[in-house]
């Protein structure tokens, strides 16, 4: 059975997960924020790589409505991920912690699956994966 953002029912990032359907993207707002939110997402790491999340290319999406709400679209290397419940909530408290941003939300996707190639140059080359 599946459940919100097509994770599997007994997943653990299933606990965590929340819709961000409901947030529309302002312009201004993407602008004005954006770029801090991604560097407060940068901050986060998963435990067992020394490789940020961004740069690996575990967040989909970054979306922020007018009201200064932010929708983060993310997914984990696998499902079975030891950090499946830690990570999703990292994530919200760190884009929650930008200044003008209202509230956050993370919804953890499986689609597309991540692949090594959603990496940048910066992770494969911190990896040794050049």
């Amino acid at each position: 059975m599946m459940t919100t953002g097509g994770l599997p029912e007994d997943s653990p990032a299933n606990a965590v997960s929340e819709s961000v359907a409901d947030i529309s993207p302002d312009p201004a707002k993407m602008d004005e924020l954006g770029p801090q939110v991604i560097e407060a997402i940068k901050q986060v790491f998963d435990p067992e790589i020394p490789v940020n999340i961004y740069e690996m290319g575990l967040i989909y999406d970054v979306l922020i409505d007018a009201e200064g709400r932010v929708g983060v679209k993310m997914t984990l290397t696998a499902p079975a991920c030891p950090a499946a419940q830690s990570l999703p909530i990292e994530v919200r408290d760190k884009a929650r912690a930008v200044a003008g941003v209202s509230d956050a939300k993370v919804e953890v996707v499986w689609d597309p699956p991540w692949t090594k190639e959603r990496m940048s140059d910066v992770a494969k080359l911190e990896l040794g994966m050049f």
